[in-house]
C-alpha cells in the first residue's frame, strides 16, 4: 500500500516515485523492483472482501485514503489504536465507538468504561452522544473531570446556561485546575460578557501562572478587542517579576505556523526561554522552529546544555537527536542513544532502542555502497 497522487488506474508501479494525497492499492509482487521508498504497507486483519480480490486482480489500484479504508472494510475514517500488545493498528471509527459503547453497556456500572467511550466521543466531536455519556456519568457520582469534560460538550455546542452551571461545579470540585476557570472564560466571551471573561482569565492563571492555553486566550481576546502589539503588551504585564515562559510560548504559536511570521516566534520563544531557561516547554518550542528553519546548529547550540533533561522528555530528545543526526555527528548520536537507552522513563528508553536500530541500518547501508564503490574501482 502506498501514498499517491495519482489520478485514475496506475499503469504502473516499478521504480515509482509517489507523493501526496491518493494512495495505490496493489497485493506486494507487483512491487517487482521492490517497494518505493515512500510506500506503506497495510496488513488487513480481516479477511478481504471478494470485491477487493476482484479488482486487485485487475491489476493495481489508485484510490484516494477514504476509499482505500473503505475496501479494506472500516466503517468510518482510520483511527489508530492499541491492540492488547500493546501495538498500533487502525480502526475505523465508527467500529472503534460502537466497540466502547458495547463494551460499557456490559457492564453499565463501570465509570471507567464510561469515561473511555466518552473520551473519544469528544476527540471525535460526537458532542451529542458526549454529552449524553457524560451526564450518567455524573449522575452516577463522577469526579471533577467528569464534570469538566460534560461542560466542555454543553459549551461546544453552544447549550451556554448548562453549560455555566456544570463548568462551576467543576470548578468546586477541581481548586487546583485552571481549565474550569479557562472554559468559564470563553463561555463568558461567547456571552460576550467582557469583564466576566477576564475575572476567569485571572482566575485560572492564579491558579497555575505556567498554563500556556490560558495565556494563549488572554493573548487572542486582548487582540481581537484591541491588537497584536497591545496583547503582548498585556502578556507581559501580567507576567512581569515572573520567571514564567509560559506566555512567550503562548505567543509563539499565533507566528509559529507561516514562513513569513516565523521569525517573529523565534524571538518571542528566546524570550521564552531567557525568562526561564530550564523550562521544557520553552526549549522544545524554540528548538522546533529553529528546526523548521533549517537551522540545525542553532538546535545543537540550544540542546547540546539540556541531556539531562532528556532522559524524561523524549520530544527534546528527539529534537536533538534529529539535529544530530542530520548533521551527521554519529559519534554524539552514538553517545546520545546509550544514555537514553538507560532512562527509567518507558518512552524515552523505547525511543533510544528503535534510534539505535535506525542508526545501525544507516552505517550499515553506508558500509555496503562504500563496499559496492570500492568493488567497481577494482
Amino acid at each position: 500500500m502506498a501514498a499517491g497522487n495519482v489520478p485514475g488506474k496506475a499503469p504502473g508501479v516499478q521504480g515509482l516515485q509517489i507523493k501526496g494525497g491518493a494512495a495505490i492499492v496493489a497485493p506486494a509482487q507487483a512491487f517487482q523492483n521492490g517497494m518505493p521508498p515512500n510506500a506503506l504497507v497495510v496488513v488487513p486483519l480481516s479477511k478481504p472482501t471478494d470485491e477487493l480480490k476482484s479488482k486487485l486482480e485487475e491489476g493495481p489500484l489508485a484510490v484516494t485514503p477514504e476509499q482505500m479504508w473503505e475496501m479494506l472494510g472500516f466503517n468510518g475514517p482510520a483511527v489508530q489504536v492499541m491492540d492488547d500488545q500493546g501495538r498500533p493498528i487502525a480502526i475505523g471509527l465508527d467500529d472503534l465507538l460502537s466497540g466502547l459503547e458495547k463494551h460499557w453497556k456490559e457492564n453499565p456500572g463501570d465509570l471507567n468504561r464510561a469515561r473511555v467511550y466518552a473520551q473519544e466521543l469528544l476527540k471525535h466531536q460526537r458532542l451529542q452522544k458526549a454529552e449524553q455519556v457524560l451526564s450518567k456519568l455524573v449522575a452516577k457520582g463522577g469526579n471533577g473531570d467528569d464534570w469538566l469534560a460534560l461542560g466542555i460538550a454543553q459549551l461546544q455546542q453552544d447549550k451556554l446556561d448548562k453549560a455555566e452551571g456544570t463548568l462551576k461545579g467543576a470548578a468546586n470540585l477541581l481548586k487546583k485546575n485552571p481549565y474550569p476557570p479557562l472554559h468559564l472564560a470563553r463561555l463568558y466571551g461567547k456571552k460576550e460578557d467582557a469583564d466576566a471573561e477576564k475575572e476567569q482569565i485571572d482566575k485560572a492563571l492564579e491558579i497555575d501562572p505556567g498554563c500556556v492555553d490560558a495565556w494563549a486566550y488572554m493573548f487572542q481576546t486582548v487582540r481581537d478587542a484591541k491588537d497584536e502589539d497591545a496583547a503582548v503588551a498585556a502578556l507581559e504585564e501580567k507576567a512581569k517579576g515572573q520567571k514564567n515562559a509560559a506566555p512567550y510560548v503562548a505567543i509563539q504559536g499565533f507566528f509559529a505556523g507561516k514562513d513569513e511570521t516565523r521569525p517573529k516566534a523565534i524571538e518571542f520563544a528566546k524570550k521564552g526561554v531567557e525568562a526561564n531557561p530550564d523550562d521544557p516547554i520553552a526549549l522544545l518550542c524554540l528548538s522546533a522552529l529553529h528546526g523548521q528553519n533549517g537551522d540545525l546548529k542553532s538546535v545543537i547550540e540550544l540542546l547540546s546544555k539540556h541531556e539531562a533533561k532528556m532522559s524524561s522528555n523524549v520530544h527534546l530528545a528527539n529534537n536533538y537527536f534529529e539535529a544530530l543526526f542530520q548533521t551527521r555527528q554519529i559519534e554524539k548520536v552514538t553517545k546520545l542513544l546509550n544514555a537514553l537507552a538507560g532512562s527509567p522513563n518507558k518512552e524515552v528508553k523505547t525511543f533510544a532502542i528503535q534510534r539505535s536500530q535506525a542508526v545501525a541500518q544507516f552505517l550499515q547501508q553506508q558500509q555496503q555502497r562504500l563496499a559496492g564503490a570500492n568493488a567497481n574501482k577494482a
